[in-house]
């Protein structure tokens, strides 16, 4: 593995005073402010425990971001943040109602069992497994217990004579209907229909790009390919959870299309709590696979993935290239680091967030109390390249490299 010795491009090679990050988020459907406020708390607090400054700012522009200025590490930087939007979809990819949402669970799980997508998920990690079979037990036991209720309220009438049985029926259809929506209102608490929805959305086809994303990564693409032609140091493409595999195509498309000079700004492509293997292990991901191949083959960027073994919706240490089947001869990416949230985080911290799965998914956004290689504030608004802050980092020795994904095919 030759992860971590080429870097493209020259303005960053001797520091970075002005950066451009741009952040694709998982599959969520709550408003981008959420990521400047997570970024302005957590900052705060990482700048307090390191012992540096950062500050940030609202700025300017067609799309909602903000700006940073850092004083770390002795340097002085400037950082303009963009988040690229994909909420609106997932918000309208989660308007199914309560029927709607059993028939994509009965499709979604088809789909995984009948693929063998699922099991050879299991031979990776068990974790993200758990985290796709849980909105199916979920769902599954909210459906049971409706019937149990309507069960309970119609035998109470059945003895009474048919009126009664008729009266009694309706009260049990009304009464299990009636807890199905009080769970889907709690869903808050609950994260059922959430996660159903969330792995619905790449099974309904099979791992091709949903065609309500298409036009939206172009978009993404269009957005970085101007960063790389005007007057930064580094622009830095981040992908977090399923943002992973959406910026995996993103970048594969930049470089194909020839759109990232010689001499420009360095470019980085920082992915963090990668799920790549929902979709790349089914059948159809055929262009996922090829810019998996394409990506991890290139000296055109940077690549770091960072996952952690805690975070039980990721697939932590796996090399997406490596596990899907499609690394390349002479691969040179990505460099695979663990988080390690058992020794960045304090034993205390570590037990009130343990079994808070959603939080730890977001932990590499956030705060560590003994930071390591890997510190969010540092990348996104250091003095150093990605390429440089990881020159000397060697790739975890857990990594997980073997092919394990049934589907090889990639798209011309």
């Amino acid at each position: 593995m030759k992860a971590g010795q080429r870097l493209m491009g020259t303005k960053g090679e001797n520091g970075v005073t002005r950066r451009r990050v741009f952040y694709i988020p998982g599959y969520d459907p709550i408003p981008p402010r959420r990521y400047r406020e997570l970024y302005r708390k957590e900052s705060a607090k990482q700048a307090a425990i390191s012992d540096y400054s950062i500050t940030i700012a609202p700025k300017s522009g067609p799309r909602f971001g903000w700006s940073v200025d850092g004083g770390i590490e002795g340097g002085k930087t400037r950082a303009e943040i963009d988040v690229l939007v994909w909420s609106d979809i997932v918000k309208d990819s989660m308007e199914a109602g309560i029927l709607r949402t059993y028939a994509i669970l009965a499709r979604t799980a088809w789909t995984y069992l009948s693929t063998g997508a699922l099991f050879r998920q299991m031979r990776l990690r068990k974790g993200p497994v758990i985290a796709a079979l849980y909105p199916v037990a979920m769902l599954t036991g909210q459906a049971i217990l409706a019937v149990v209720v309507f069960a309970l309220i119609f035998a109470l009438g059945r003895g009474q004579g048919p009126l009664w049985a008729a009266v009694a029926g309706g009260a049990g259809a009304l009464a299990a209907y009636g807890l199905l929506l009080w769970f889907k209102k709690m869903d808050g608490k609950f994260f059922a229909y959430y996660l159903m929805h969330d792995y619905g959305f790449s099974a309904r086809w099979r791992g091709a790009d949903p065609p309500a994303l298409t036009a939206r990564m172009a978009e993404f693409r269009a957005d970085i390919a101007q960063a790389v032609t005007e007057d930064w140091d580094e622009v830095l493409v981040i992908g977090h959870s399923s943002g992973a595999h959406l910026g995996i195509s993103v970048m594969a498309d930049l470089i194909r299309a020839g759109e990232v000079p010689e001499g420009g700004p360095a470019l980085s492509f920082l992915t963090l709590g990668q799920v790549v293997p929902m979709v790349s292990f089914l059948p159809e991901a055929k262009v996922l696979r090829r810019d998996l191949a394409y990506l991890s083959a290139t000296d055109r960027l940077f690549w770091v993935d960072v996952t952690a073994p805690g975070d039980g919706c990721a697939f932590a240490l796996c090399d997406p290239a490596g596990v899907t089947g499609v690394a390349p001869e002479g691969q040179t990416g990505p460099l695979i680091l663990s988080a390690a949230f058992t020794q960045t985080l304090k034993p205390e911290t570590w037990k009130r967030l343990r079994w808070r799965f959603f939080r730890l998914h977001f932990q590499y956004l956030c705060a560590f109390d003994n930071p390591a290689a890997y510190d969010y504030f540092k990348v996104t608004a250091g003095p150093k390249t990605l390429a440089a802050r990881f020159a000397d980092v060697a790739p975890s020795p857990s990594r997980i490299t073997a092919p394990v994904g049934r589907y090889r095919e990639v798209a011309p």
